[in-house]
């Protein structure tokens, strides 16, 4: 890469730790009597988990929160969900998440996620967008484990910089990894890394062509190949695309100049996806 390598900011007060956030969250859901209901529950610092009435009982919602106001430099953050066979849930986030300038000390924010899905489980894993802030660091690592005809529909959504505030993400380090497999076998690996003069890299066509903000959509399900056509349709006119990249697994992305003209294309895509079904409650704040 020709652009200088990132390089963080010195703290202040170097001989002081700085304070950060850690979290563990470990969820466990099961399917009883057509119901699908919370089997285990682990909350461990700044990671929580809340229930609100679900739509429809067959389906627990489950929104997950940050309390820490924001993923900051050196943050360690840790989630586990596990459905047990036949069990459906959908999680979301309550607001974006923010992913704020990291300073020297403690280096970058680690985060980490792991998804197992038992025969007959069904996830919708919606989180909303991931706003990075110039001189943002960090490293994510997805792991998304399904098994037999298990069914999983996941968003990820990142935003560059504040475009409200006349921010671009300029510098910064971003390491992101998404994996997914079926019956043990990978079927998915998604590696994202931007260093350095970050705003420069995006503005290349085969990068961002520089767009504000961009998504990946995730469907794996044994009928994948029946949703193609019409999430194209959904997705018409958009800086977008969808492709069968297995018979069980459809892909699509999204670019956009914005968060909000992301949002609105995202937001047509998943109801293809979900059968028209209305959105978690707190993606329509």
């Amino acid at each position: 890469m020709s652009a200088a390598a990132f390089r963080y900011e010195p703290a202040a007060t170097p001989l002081l730790r700085r304070e950060r956030a850690e979290g563990v969250l470990r969820l466990g859901l099961r399917a009883r009597g057509g119901a699908s209901v919370l089997g285990t529950l682990y909350q461990q610092g700044c990671l929580k988990a809340r229930f609100p009435k679900p739509v429809d009982p067959a389906w627990l919602e489950a929104v997950l929160l940050n309390v820490s106001g924001g993923v900051a430099g050196g943050d360690d953050l840790a989630s586990r969900i596990t459905l047990a066979a036949g069990a459906r849930a959908i999680i979301a986030s309550p607001a974006a998440e923010r992913f704020y300038r990291a300073l020297s000390l403690g280096g970058p924010a680690r985060l980490t996620l792991a998804i197992d899905l038992a025969p007959g489980a069904r996830l919708e894993w919606l989180p909303q967008e991931s706003i990075l802030f110039d001189g943002c660091a960090f490293i994510r690592r997805s792991e998304i484990a399904l098994a037999g005809d298990a069914r999983f529909l996941g968003v990820e959504t990142l935003v560059f910089g504040r475009a409200a505030m006349g921010e671009r993400l300029a510098r910064g380090s971003i390491r992101d990894t998404i994996r997914l497999s079926r019956d043990g076998r990978l079927q998915l690996h998604e590696a994202t890394r931007l260093e350095g003069a970050i705003d420069a890299l995006l503005t290349r066509p085969a990068t961002a062509a520089g767009a504000g903000a961009t998504a990946l959509m995730i469907y794996a399900a044994p009928d994948a190949r029946s949703r193609l056509a019409g999430l194209r349709v959904a997705l018409d006119g958009a800086e977008a695309g969808a492709s069968l990249v297995l018979p069980d697994l459809l892909l699509a992305r999204v670019l956009a100049p914005t968060a909000e003209a992301l949002r609105g294309v995202v937001t047509a895509g998943l109801r293809a996806l979900r059968d028209g079904r209305m959105l978690p409650r707190v993606w329509q704040c």
